[in-house]
């Protein structure tokens, strides 16, 4: 018999918070209305940090439990000292983390269970371009291949491709997104 006080959890996802998150979103839209930001810092060379503290979201500012820092840097064959993945490396990770988290969470609301879920992802980039030794070649990933392995039911393997279209980050990167960028003195 369920206790009616113990969250309902599929997936790892605690249902009870995430359908009462639908459901205020349902009634009130403009919930659904987000930002997210970070600081990013040069360190010197192609090392630089980014603190992570907070987010708007629900109408309000929200701040993370614990302050984030995300380091990035690049490999000594591109001049950089090897301090942390380079920046075409956390695009892949947070490509591969939103794809998951997607399909985990979607997959829940649908009553899909999911065992076992892993990725591995790779893109074709051309230096020439960031270069700027070619301008016929672009400076980004030329194109990105994501392959997933899942534990489920069979059943199961094409909805969970469908689940991937609800992944901001594959929105972004299959699509594009304007960037405006504002450079000025420092004081």
């Amino acid at each position: 018999m369920n206790n009616p006080n113990t969250p309902q959890i599929v997936n790892g996802v605690n249902m009870d918070t995430l359908q009462e998150t639908v459901k205020a979103i349902r009634e009130n839209p403009d919930l659904a209305r987000s930002k997210f930001h970070i600081q990013n810092k040069w360190l010197g060379g192609g090392y630089n940090q980014s603190v992570i503290k907070s987010f708007y979201g629900a109408g309000q500012e929200h701040d993370h439990q614990q302050v984030f820092a995300v380091e990035a840097d690049e490999p000594p064959i591109l001049a950089g000292k090897d301090q942390g993945p380079n920046p075409v490396e956390h695009l892949l990770h947070a490509l591969a983390s939103c794809l998951t988290s997607s399909i985990v969470y979607h997959a829940a609301l649908r009553g899909i269970v999911i065992e076992e879920l892993e990725s591995q992802l790779e893109g074709d980039l051309d230096l020439q371009g960031f270069m700027g030794l070619s301008q016929d070649i672009r400076k980004g990933y030329q194109s990105i291949r994501v392959k997933f392995q899942v534990k489920t039911d069979t059943e199961n393997l094409e909805r969970l491709k469908e689940l991937t279209r609800f992944s901001p980050v594959f929105d972004v990167v299959s699509h594009g997104t304007a960037v405006e960028i504002e450079i000025e003195k420092k004081q």
